[in-house]
């Protein structure tokens, strides 16, 4: 399997822009610094995943994706406050939100 069709890789990609398009969204509504901060975190994720798979050691391979879960996490954090702020969060980019958590937390496991 070559690196583009990892599914951690695509998935990642997936869940950031659709970040981005969820932090447009957010700004329309003048939530400006919960979209900066949400659009810092959920695009890490995908560039942290990529960085790590061209890692140059088993120790700098877990390493990027223990920052890519980190990223995940605060993401997860700051959707929470958002939808309990009474912002309308999109169940699906919870949900792919938390998938990315339990992948990134089996493949740091098994390395």
């Amino acid at each position: 399997m070559s690196l583009d069709n990892s599914p951690i890789r695509i998935k990642s990609f997936q869940f950031a822009c659709e970040i981005v398009l969820f932090t447009d969204e957010l700004k329309k509504n003048k939530d400006f610094e919960l979209a900066s901060q949400i659009l810092k975190s959920g695009t890490s994720v995908g560039a942290n995943t990529r960085e790590a798979q061209r890692g140059v050691s088993t120790k700098d391979f877990k390493n990027k994706f223990g920052i890519a879960l980190k990223e995940a996490d605060e993401t997860k954090y700051w959707l929470e406050i958002l939808e309990l702020t009474g912002r309308d969060v999109p169940k699906d980019l919870k949900d792919k939100c938390e998938e990315l958590i339990k992948i990134l937390v089996a493949i740091i496991k098994n390395s």
